[in-house]
């Protein structure tokens, strides 16, 4: 990120510099720790509006995306430095998880996704609501 920000203040905006920081912008980041009965992920992606989270499963893969409402504001931003534009991020899931039983919150900016452990090994596919 240093870099993009020394070439936006010198006015230095190169094809790639700004290619990168567009694509950044894009992205939620992610974070996944296990506890002894799941995985616990965590997308953090503030000013997001609920409704608009999509999860889906399909055999291994887990989908996270968000697509903001057709009137959403876009201001004439002087500085940014995250969006709260739309992103997707596709996980997959190893043979220990149960799909059946993957819960979501969104709290205080962050997509709380919990990826609950299984003893059977089957694969569903199935949307993901959030609570």
């Amino acid at each position: 990120m240093y870099y993009q920000h020394a070439c936006a203040a010198k006015g230095d905006y190169g094809n790639k510099a700004r290619h990168l920081y567009a694509r950044s912008m894009q992205r939620a980041s992610v974070n996944i720790y296990r506890t002894d009965h799941s995985f616990e992920m965590l997308v953090f992606a503030p000013g997001r509006i609920k409704e608009h989270f999509s999860l889906d499963v399909k055999g291994n893969q887990l989908t996270v995306s968000y697509q903001p409402p057709q009137d959403f504001p876009r201001p004439d931003w002087v500085l940014r430095e995250y969006s709260r534009g739309g992103f997707s991020r596709t996980i997959t899931l190893n043979d220990s998880i149960d799909a059946s039983k993957i819960t979501a919150r969104y709290v205080d900016g962050v997509l709380e996704v919990s990826l609950p452990l299984l003893t059977d090994r089957e694969h569903v596919s199935h949307k993901i609501t959030i609570g």
